[in-house]
């Protein structure tokens, strides 16, 4: 019978409950994501800006939370403002 410390089950607890909620906060933040890519797509300008400030705010969020490294979602950002911004330039 091997040793189990109770740190180890503990750990275990903790790991299962920090997977939940980081597994509901990506799904969350793609959805926002999401949102922003199909108002490009659209080419619907001020759907696009007011999602992306939403999508940019839940991202850096989620580096303060842990969820995700800071420079995948600086690259995220970075991204999609570059789509909104070629849309609202073809635009004007």
């Amino acid at each position: 019978m091997p040793v189990v410390h109770k740190s180890t089950v503990r750990r275990a607890r903790q790991s299962v409950k920090r997977h939940a909620r980081n597994h509901a906060a990506l799904g969350a933040l793609k959805s926002l994501v999401k949102k922003v890519q199909t108002a490009v797509t659209e080419k619907k300008v001020e759907d696009a800006k007011a999602s992306l400030r939403l999508a940019t705010s839940a991202l850096g969020k989620a580096v303060t939370k842990g969820v995700m490294k800071p420079n995948t979602a600086s690259r995220r950002i970075a991204r999609l403002t570059l789509r909104v911004n070629s849309l609202s330039a073809s635009a004007s």
